[in-house]
């Protein structure tokens, strides 16, 4: 148990999990900016939490489910570029590269305030 405490954060943020997107993954915090949520949303993938990235979805974009594959696996994650998406913004972007074992996801994610809170509206994949 003591090994969990020292798990850095799969967002890439030297951070441990547990003080990093585990904190918004248990609903202990909302993410702050656009890019927190995005972060969180890959920590999602990488752990399998179908339950949190459905609940981080705008319902206008939301699929009835999400079927995660089981033998995805997640290698990293860069931040290339954002836009708007603080607390001072109702929209953001946040375009990034996620790496898994044989590939690379290149998007530019949009995210919206709902309610307050950031949500993922949708992706544009890019090349």
């Amino acid at each position: 148990m003591a090994g969990m405490t020292t798990r850095t954060c799969p967002c890439g943020l030297p951070r441990v999990y547990e003080e990093c997107c585990g904190r918004l993954h248990s609903g202990a915090a909302a993410a702050p900016s656009a890019e927190a949520l995005m972060r969180s949303r890959y920590s999602a993938f990488v752990k399998g939490d179908a339950g949190y990235l459905l609940r981080t979805w705008h319902p206008r974009t939301r699929p009835a489910r999400l079927d995660l594959d089981p033998g995805m696996r997640w290698t990293g994650l860069e931040v290339l570029d954002t836009s708007g998406g603080s607390a001072f913004h109702r929209t953001g972007t946040v375009t990034f590269r996620a790496s898994y074992r044989g590939g690379v996801l290149h998007e530019r994610s949009r995210f919206e305030r709902l309610d307050g809170a950031w949500v993922y509206v949708d992706g544009e994949f890019l090349e």
